[in-house]
């Protein structure tokens, strides 16, 4: 196979009773559990990312605390990689372009939170990493922003970004969309 599933801290600390809640986290690990069980129904490579903060003040991701665990919408099976990593570009000291080229996988469908950080700079990479790139809209979640004195709902947020990869770096589409094809 040629095509992996990329699932991004899809963490229980983003979650409701979490440290760093992100809006519509339940929603989004909803839709990318439908794309993770298509993938598992089609015998197609998974792989878990999962963020542990090791900088110093860090309040979420704490190594060894039941934030830092994947969430059990997508909780991984005994077959499907977990990687870990400490930045927002999945790449970044981590194992993964290595497990991608030894799988021989050219094309990353990718999904998790947040947009705006671990997606974003995740679906970047891979396109400078020459990968193909599938990003998950419905299967993503993002969190407000402030700029200066301006706030940015979360919606308006998730779309800017969404908007910014669509086309160079990535085809942005739906869960739905990608299982009817």
């Amino acid at each position: 196979m040629e095509t992996a599933l990329i699932l991004i801290d899809i963490q229980n600390d983003y979650f409701p009773g979490g440290k760093w809640e992100v809006p519509g986290s339940v929603e989004a690990s909803l839709r990318a559990g439908e794309a993770l069980e298509f993938f598992r129904k089609k015998m197609m490579p998974v792989i878990h990312i999962r963020h542990i903060s090791v900088r110093p003040g860090a309040a979420f991701f704490l190594p060894r605390s039941d934030g830092a665990e994947i969430h059990e919408n997508v909780r991984p099976i005994s077959t499907e990689t977990v990687i870990e990593k400490n930045y927002p570009n999945s790449f970044r000291d981590t194992p993964l372009l290595e497990v991608l080229k030894k799988e021989g996988i050219k094309q990353l469908v990718v999904s998790g939170m947040m947009t705006q950080m671990c997606i974003d700079a995740t679906a970047r990479a891979a396109f400078d990493l020459r990968f193909g790139c599938t990003v998950l809209h419905d299967a993503c979640a993002a969190r407000q922003l402030m700029f200066s004195d301006q706030s940015v709902p979360a919606p308006q947020v998730h779309a800017a970004f969404l908007a910014a990869l669509n086309g160079l770096y990535a085809r942005v589409t739906s869960v739905s969309e990608l299982i009817r094809n």
